[in-house]
């Protein structure tokens, strides 16, 4: 029962975050196609403004965190809270790899936005990024690990840099 609760709460904090890092995010709101643009080239950069780790409380983040997507390749450096079932070096902390060789599907939401998968092949750490973006180009980003807890973040996507 404790657990459930806990559980609750989390969702309940994540709403409320991801409410108000949406109404605060730096990003103007982006045109529907500009968003339909981006997706469809593989290139935007989603910058993460809250973190969501499983099981603990929402974090909000205050350096500058990102994935690039960059056509034919993937980076990214995100922070990292949660468990990890095998060691982690120092230097390791934390999502940060680059990416070549990637399977990348976007689709459109019945209602609205898209869901983009991106499963990296030439990686031993992450198995997928799934991103849910909405129309304006707000962002949630669900990012499965082989070696670590799940973790989510919430942010926005922007034109490649």
């Amino acid at each position: 029962m404790k657990r459930i609760v806990n559980h609750f709460k989390t969702l309940a904090l994540f709403i409320l975050f991801y409410t108000v890092s949406a109404a605060t995010a730096t990003a103007q709101d982006l045109d529907k196609d500009v968003v339909a643009k981006l997706v469809a080239g593989k290139e935007f950069t989603f910058k993460a403004t809250t973190m969501l780790p499983s099981g603990a409380s929402v974090k909000q983040l205050t350096s500058d965190y990102d994935v690039r997507l960059l056509g034919d390749s993937v980076i990214t450096y995100l922070p990292y809270f949660g468990r990890s079932y095998a060691p982690v070096l120092p230097g390791e902390e934390g999502i940060n790899f680059t990416s070549k060789d990637f399977d990348y599907k976007a689709k459109a939401k019945k209602k609205s936005g898209w869901q983009i998968s991106v499963k990296p092949k030439d990686t031993k750490e992450v198995r997928e990024l799934i991103f849910d973006i909405s129309d304006a180009g707000y962002a949630h980003l669900q990012v499965t690990s082989n070696n670590k807890q799940a973790i989510s973040y919430n942010g926005y996507i922007q034109p490649r840099k």
